[in-house]
């Protein structure tokens, strides 16, 4: 269904039952997949690809070019996964040379106002809460959760099932499966409620919080820490996860605990 008033390229592709409000406008180089709700007001520029079963709220905006002085022009595109919720004036901005996409996965909420920069990668099931601001080449990984006005450093990345509390400023990389507050920015243990509610076990659990205790309070430093991790935690896929994402953190992870 497409509402009076609405300027839609001829070019663009529109899936089945897409309903479309007034005062929409939609670029040419779109697709746009079945099943999704376009409220009023959206403005959807050319490279944007959006799944089935979303829902885009008024004064969004998707796919506009990079806010970055040395994008040239190069065909990018702003992708959004399915049963994915944008809500009101969102910004998304398409990728550049560097990734050529910015994503968002499917089953996803971007919050009123939040705004994701070129080349940002968001996972499955995030939860972006209002006013998040994520600048360029960030990475946000499945499961993870920021609160309102929270805001990203570019090249940074977030692991997966991570809870970053709001109003944080995020200069280091947060690793997977742990709470991040303070500032700043500072390890406050580990999301285990957010776990439990995804079926994780208690052993599992459990495993996570002996690993971050090696790698933030019992050693000296996160290298001793990451060296007792491997020789005394048993092999587990979140062990692994945990390591390998220290390891590639060339920006470093953010601190360890803070005494009050």
């Amino acid at each position: 269904m497409v509402g009076k008033l609405v300027s839609i390229h001829p070019d663009a592709k529109i899936g089945k039952n897409v309903t479309i409000g007034p005062f929409t406008t939609i670029h040419g180089d779109v697709e746009i997949g079945e099943g999704t709700v376009i409220h009023s007001n959206v403005t959807i520029m050319d490279g944007a690809r959006i799944g089935k079963n979303c829902q885009i709220f008024p004064g969004a905006v998707i796919s506009a070019i990079p806010q970055d002085l040395k994008f040239a022009g190069e065909i990018t595109t702003a992708e959004i996964g399915d049963n994915t919720t944008i809500r009101e004036c969102v910004t998304i901005n398409r990728g550049t040379i560097d990734r050529h996409t910015t994503r968002v996965g499917s089953n996803c909420l971007l919050m009123a106002y939040t705004h994701l920069g070129h080349d940002v990668i968001v996972g499955n099931h995030c939860i972006l809460a209002n006013a998040a601001s994520i600048a360029g080449h960030v990475t946000i990984h499945d499961y993870a959760i920021l609160e309102g006005v929270v805001a990203v450093q570019q090249f940074l990345s977030i692991g997966k099932h991570a809870f970053v509390a709001g109003g944080s400023l995020v200069r280091k990389n947060v690793p997977p499966y742990v709470k991040a507050a303070r500032e700043p920015l500072s390890y406050a243990g580990v999301n285990a409620i957010g776990l439990r509610r995804r079926g994780m076990s208690t052993e599992t659990i459990a495993l996570i919080e002996n690993t971050y205790r090696m790698i933030y309070i019992s050693n000296k430093n996160v290298s001793v820490g990451l060296q007792a991790v491997e020789s005394e935690i048993p092999d587990c896929p979140e062990k692994d996860e945990i390591v390998n994402f220290i390891k590639l953190s060339e920006k470093g992870i953010i601190r360890g605990p803070v005494n009050d």
